[in-house]
């Protein structure tokens, strides 16, 4: 099946996890796990590159919602269209926040996946 809209994120990062934590549970040659380091850092590589570009988002998001924040604050005449606007993107924030979070804990987490597979590579 084709991904006609791009793919759920964290569908991927959760398959891929259970696909390296499946592996960690089992005996395997060194051969297999080269394989599987390569094939981990690949996609590790590629979450890295999602938060990276999720950062960038987020900054510029933060940088709208504080100017935003000023129109608000410098002009209350123009409160009925800039407090809407404010209130978006700040709900936006919250949401890209949360995701940026997910991102981050999950680099982190296959960081600690990386060094168990090194582990059995080496032992």
């Amino acid at each position: 099946m084709q991904d006609k809209y791009g793919i759920n994120v964290k569908k991927w990062a959760r398959d891929h996890q259970k696909v390296v934590e499946d592996f960690l549970n089992e005996d395997h040659t060194r051969e297999e796990t080269q394989k599987m380091l390569a094939y981990h850092l690949r996609k590790l590589s590629f979450l890295q590159h999602e938060r990276l570009v999720h950062l960038i988002v987020v900054f510029f998001t933060i940088v709208i919602t504080l100017f935003a924040l000023v129109i608000v604050l410098f002009l209350p005449d123009t409160l009925i269209a800039s407090g809407p606007i404010f209130l978006g993107f700040l709900i936006l924030l919250a949401f890209y926040l949360a995701h940026y979070f997910f991102l981050e804990n999950t680099v982190q987490h296959w960081y600690r996946l990386y060094e168990e597979l090194l582990k059995n590579l080496q032992g």
